[in-house]
């Protein structure tokens, strides 16, 4: 073909490619959606709105992999566990030496408690669901058993005015009610499960019944202590597992409003929990210094900053905020690690609460729904109480904060709670077919590790 002659279907001369000249049919179906404005984001590079989006997008398929809720569980505990041995060793030192004990008292036995702590959510995160159901009326009865034990007079033992303890010889404390949470989870979860795979829960007697006489058999045991924050939490738990299980609006507006009514009458029959009451926003301790602990809490919270004095540099702790290890570490956190220490707390919980909520939301088996959301109404309720009462926005109800502050016998349980999610997480069909992908990978690299080593060896 002579050089000068044009091929048949090729572009006229003098058209660029892409152009708004060029006919329709002679564009790439790229080129036509960038004329409509509707052209995919580049792979690098554009404008700052398309770079934008595309983050959004990478963030939205990253946020919606099978193995997003396995991982903010795990790593999100962990996290949460490790910065808690930093805050309690920082905040309990001068405690320790003015009860004339080594600095590191209270920090050894957290280290201690979190090493079985992490071992019973490694356990509970590999055993099967029918282990888990299986555990539930032996954990109950043994819970119970327990918190009856704490009300006999020269067995029970009273800490902060509440009579919620067993002594296990030496430094050594039990609270059983701490394990009353994790077993009216398990046994709630798996009566619930029962009868709804009988189509029972449609009939209000079923759904209450033997569940809500429990439960306030576990409150009446707890407040027999005077221990009212945890009587909350487990009134949450309670309240979490019947909004789960489809309660109607009128029966939940009633259990819901007989509780309030009964806690109200509880407030107003004692002076403590009046003064507690009287102490929201106030700006002075008040008479007697009934809210001194609230108000250093909020100096603590306030002389932090952006990013606080420093790790061990509180001075709240030397006196001023009693309990600076327990209930009020977060203020201590606050004081020595800022806003960007407290935000980080706040971030890390807010991630267990919605890996908590995906894994209730999206499993087919009725007990894991129930199991998964009364964990995540246990932990976020108790986040709660705590963090409000710090900020003056709660009555202070001696909650520790979950995961995070000084004790043991609210840490273990919390940590096979997390453990269950972990293993309903992991049991999702396409978390599980994920795992099963990643397995041989691992084992690769894992070998060619070992082939590198006896290559440099050699």
């Amino acid at each position: 073909m002579p050089r000068g002659t044009q091929r048949s279907g090729s572009r006229p001369a003098g058209r660029v490619r892409g152009s708004d000249s060029a006919p329709a049919a002679a564009r790439s179906p790229v080129e036509r959606l960038r004329v409509r404005g509707t052209a995919p984001l580049p792979a690098r590079g554009g404008t700052p709105a398309q770079r934008l989006r595309r983050l959004v997008r990478r963030a939205r398929r990253a946020w919606d992999r099978p193995l997003t809720a396995y991982y903010l569980l795990l790593g999100g505990s962990l996290l949460i566990t490790g910065l808690g041995l930093v805050m309690v060793f920082s905040a309990s030192q001068i405690r320790a030496l003015s009860d004339g004990l080594p600095s590191t008292y209270y920090f050894r036995k957290q280290l201690v408690a979190a090493v079985i702590g992490t071992v019973l959510l490694l356990a509970a995160s590999r055993l099967p669901i029918v282990l888990h159901r299986a555990l539930a009326y032996p954990l109950l009865a043994g819970s119970a058993f327990l918190m009856a034990l704490v009300q006999v007079p020269g067995i029970g033992q009273e800490v902060g005015g509440n009579t919620n303890w067993l002594s296990l010889g030496g430094p050594f404390q039990l609270q059983p009610s701490e394990f009353g949470k994790l077993a009216l989870v398990l046994w709630g979860a798996d009566l619930l499960a029962r009868k709804h795979d009988k189509k029972l829960l449609g009939q209000w007697k079923h759904l209450l019944i033997p569940l809500v006489p429990v439960a306030l058999l576990l409150l009446g045991l707890v407040m027999l202590g005077a221990d009212m924050g945890t009587a909350v939490v487990l009134a949450a738990i309670l309240f979490g597992l019947l909004w789960i299980a489809g309660a109607p609006t009128r029966l939940f507006a009633a259990v819901l409003g007989i509780g309030a009514f009964m806690a109200l009458l509880l407030v107003k029959g004692s002076a403590h929990r009046m003064d507690r009451l009287s102490c929201l926003g106030a700006t002075d301790t008040g008479p007697g210094d009934i809210c001194w602990q609230g108000l250093h809490g909020i100096y603590a919270l306030a002389s932090g900053g952006w990013f606080g004095s420093g790790l061990g540099a509180s001075v709240e702790k030397w006196g001023g905020l009693p309990e600076a290890h327990t209930d009020f570490i977060f203020a201590v956190t606050g004081e020595e690690l800022g806003l960007a220490g407290t935000l980080s707390v706040l971030i890390l919980f807010a991630a267990l609460g919605y890996a908590g909520i995906r894994v209730a939301g999206r499993t087919e088996d009725t007990f894991v729904r129930f199991a998964a959301g009364g964990v995540t109404t246990w932990i976020t309720a108790q986040f709660v109480v705590n963090i409000g009462a710090v900020l003056g926005l709660l009555p202070i109800a001696g909650v520790p904060l979950p995961l995070f502050s000084y004790g043991g016998s609210a840490l273990l349980p919390t940590m096979f709670a997390i453990g269950l999610l972990i293993a309903f997480a992991r049991n999702e069909p396409a978390a599980r077919a994920a795992l099963a992908m990643r397995q041989p990978v691992m084992r690769k690299k894992l070998a060619g590790m070992g082939r590198k080593s006896t290559r440099r060896r050699g």
